[in-house]
């Protein structure tokens, strides 16, 4: 059976997102490192974490549910760090990520971000692919 959605569509993160954005981001972290407390946190109160903060969270929804998420996290110099973006892994390589991706770049962009900075683990190839294929350096 095909699970790749007819329809994504990536939205701003609203009241309701929070189960979707802590499973989405809970599976992956859990598969290859432990959650930590910090991740906890984060996970657990994403409006006090992020949105509060002067962050954004953006939202993959396709048939109704969240297939992807990522968020801005406000830096001190007005810019940004990406961070917790995951997408399910059942429709991963459908180019669900570049989505999210590209969406929070543009965002940025509108909101007049002077950078844009993102962490990952060596582990992570596929993410780390996707971010150069993005201009990540």
């Amino acid at each position: 059976m095909d699970q790749t959605p007819d329809a994504v569509f990536i939205r701003p993160f609203q009241s309701g997102d929070e189960r979707g954005f802590r499973i989405l981001n809970e599976a992956w972290i859990a598969t290859i490192f432990t959650i930590e407390e910090k991740d906890r946190e984060v996970l657990d109160r994403p409006v006090e974490s992020i949105l509060a903060p002067g962050g954004h969270i953006l939202m993959a929804i396709a048939g109704g549910r969240a297939v992807g998420c990522g968020a801005l996290l406000a830096m001190p110099d007005g810019g940004y760090e990406v961070a917790k973006m995951a997408v399910d892994e059942r429709l991963r390589g459908q180019g669900i990520g570049r989505k999210v991706l590209l969406a929070l770049i543009e965002l940025a962009r509108q909101l007049g971000a002077p950078r844009l900075y993102l962490e990952t683990n060596h582990r992570l190839q596929n993410a780390i692919h996707l971010y150069e294929s993005c201009g990540f350096v």
